[in-house]
């Protein structure tokens, strides 16, 4: 059996934040991916610079950086880190797609993990609403964690498929 147990949850099943109180900190590293498939016709006006609604790209790579260092913010239970990095990378893939890319970095006592996947998830909602009005028929995902290093769990890279 599993040993392991949800860390925010109590020994009642009521939710709490864990204590890092305690814990020294250290540097921690975490990236995250997504994908947002938008359409041969989106896609056409994203790389040609076409949409009404400007530089889709930049807009979501700044919406990423600025979701990151809010993430205490938005997931009730999260420790407010402030990151010391946080890069997003978004990249058009032929035929109709676009892959984001979310680092973050912290000297600290938990985990960057959220704020990566945060910052990746927010990106992809900023190109949906920059593409939008030309496709209706968007689809984000999948969303998920590539790597981390540091903390008590270690490093973790996800498996290539």
């Amino acid at each position: 059996m599993d040993n392991r147990r949800l860390t925010h949850v109590d020994e009642s099943g009521r939710p709490r934040m864990v204590d890092v109180s305690a814990k020294a900190p250290a540097p921690r590293r975490a990236v995250a991916s997504a994908v947002v498939r938008i359409g041969r016709e989106a896609f056409a006006l994203l790389v040609g610079a076409g949409l009404k609604k400007g530089d889709a790209l930049t807009t979501a790579q700044l919406a990423g950086i600025v979701a990151a260092k809010r993430t205490g913010e938005l997931i009730p239970l999260c420790h407010g880190l402030s990151p010391e990095f946080v890069d997003v990378r978004c990249t058009p893939v032929a035929p109709d797609g676009v892959r984001i890319e979310a680092e973050a970095r912290v000297v600290g006592k938990t985990g960057v993990e959220l704020e990566a996947l945060t910052a990746a998830s927010i990106a992809a909602l900023t190109i949906y609403d920059m593409c939008k009005a030309v496709s209706k028929d968007i689809v984000i995902g999948p969303i998920q964690l590539e790597e981390k290093t540091g903390g008590r769990s270690g490093d973790w890279r996800r498996a290539q498929e």
